[in-house]
C-alpha cells in the first residue's frame, strides 16, 4: 500500500495563500487554490501566491483543484496555476462563478476545466473519492471535503 501524504503549500501559520496536495502514490489532488495580499513589509507587491511551479514538471501528478469556497484567499491563484497546467478546477456553482469572473482578467494557453460540484454525487479523481460536504462559512456554498482514500478518509 502506498504512502498518503498531506503537504501544504501555504495557508498555514497566516491568513492567506490556503493550498494543498493530498498525495497518494504518484498522483495527487490540490485543496484550494488561494493567494495572500501583501502588507507593509511588501512595497510594491499586489498578492503573494504559494510556489507551485514544481507540478509543471509532473505532467500527470496533480489529477484537479478542489475549491472549498470563493474566498481570495482560496481561489485566488487559480488563474495562475491554470497559466502553468491544464487540470480540472472543481467547485460549487458560486465558487466556479467567482473563478470564472477571475478568468476574465486573463489569458490562458487552453479553455479551463471547470467542474460543478454536486454535494450529493461523489467525485472519483484517480484513488481519490471525493465528496463535497456543505457547511457554513461567511461566504455562502461553501463545502468542506471528505476525500477516501486506500488509507483511510481525510476530511478537510
Amino acid at each position: 500500500m502506498e504512502k498518503l501524504s498531506f503537504i501544504p503549500l501555504g495557508g498555514l501559520g497566516e491568513i492567506g495563500k490556503n493550498m494543498a496536495l493530498l498525495e497518494y502514490g504518484n498522483h495527487a489532488v490540490m485543496i484550494d487554490a488561494g493567494l495572500m495580499f501583501p502588507d507593509d513589509r511588501h512595497p510594491g507587491v499586489d498578492y503573494i501566491i504559494p510556489d507551485f511551479n514544481f507540478l509543471a514538471e509532473k505532467p500527470g501528478y496533480l489529477l484537479g483543484v478542489l475549491l472549498t469556497h470563493g474566498h481570495e484567499d482560496h481561489i485566488g491563484a487559480v488563474p495562475y496555476l491554470l497559466q502553468k497546467l491544464n487540470v480540472p478546477i472543481y467547485g460549487t456553482k458560486l465558487t466556479l462563478g467567482f473563478v470564472k469572473a477571475k478568468l476574465e482578467e486573463f489569458k490562458l494557453p487552453q479553455e479551463p476545466q471547470l467542474i460543478e460540484a454536486d454535494p450529493k454525487k461523489p467525485i472519483t479523481l484517480g484513488d481519490f473519492l471525493i465528496e463535497f460536504i456543505r457547511v457554513t462559512h461567511s461566504i455562502v456554498d461553501g463545502c468542506g471535503l471528505a476525500i477516501t482514500t486506500p488509507r483511510g478518509v481525510v476530511v478537510h
